[in-house]
C-alpha cells in the first residue's frame, strides 16, 4: 500500500523497525520537502515487500557500477519521474537511504546517492570507498551523504 510522505508532520510509518527509526522518516520528509518545493511532486513510498522492480533496479546498478550488495532490509521504496529524470529510492533499516538520479536527456548528470540518518554508522559495505559531507536538515536533523556518478545505460 502506497503512502504519501507528510513532511509537515513526520512519521515513522512503515520505518518502525528501524533503529533509527525517527531520523529514517525526517531523511524521508526532507526528500518529500525538496520534491514538492522544486517539482510540485508529491513523493509516495511504497513498501519494499510490494517493489521488487524497483529494488531489482537500484541492485543491479549498485552490483553493475561499483560491486555494492547492502546486508541491511529494505523497508520502503519510490520510484518517479520529473522532467527528464527517473528517479528511484530504497530506504534501508539500518537508516541509509540510497536514490538513483537517472537523467534521460543528459548521460552525463545520472548518479547514485548514498544518505545516512543521524544516529546510524557508516555500512560496512561503504567503509573507506566513500567520503561523506555533513548536511543539516531541519527535519532529519545532520545527514550524511555520499554519491557516485553512474556509467552505464540502465
Amino acid at each position: 500500500m502506497s503512502y504519501i510522505v507528510d513532511f509537515k508532520n513526520v512519521s515513522t510509518a512503515g520505518l518502525e523497525s528501524s533503529p533509527v527509526a525517527e531520523a529514517l522518516a525526517g531523511m524521508r520528509a526532507n526528500e518529500a520537502r525538496y520534491f514538492m518545493s522544486k517539482y510540485k511532486h508529491a513523493f509516495t513510498v511504497v513498501p519494499a515487500s510490494e517493489s521488487q522492480e524497483t529494488l531489482d533496479y537500484v541492485n543491479r546498478i549498485l552490483k553493475e557500477e561499483r560491486d555494492i550488495a547492502f546486508s541491511s532490509k529494505p523497508l520502503q521504496t519510490s520510484r518517479f519521474q520529473v522532467d527528464q529524470i527517473q528517479m528511484a529510492y530504497v530506504f534501508y533499516e539500518d537508516g541509509l537511504g540510497v536514490n538513483v538520479m537517472y537523467t534521460l536527456d543528459n548521460p552525463k548528470k545520472r548518479a547514485v546517492g548514498f544518505k545516512l540518518s543521524e544516529g546510524m554508522e557508516v555500512p560496512k559495505e561503504l567503509e573507506g570507498k566513500f567520503k561523506f559531507a555533513r548536511q543539516k536538515s531541519k527535519l532529519a536533523g545532520t545527514i550524511r551523504g555520499s554519491f557516485f556518478v553512474i556509467k552505464g545505460e540502465y
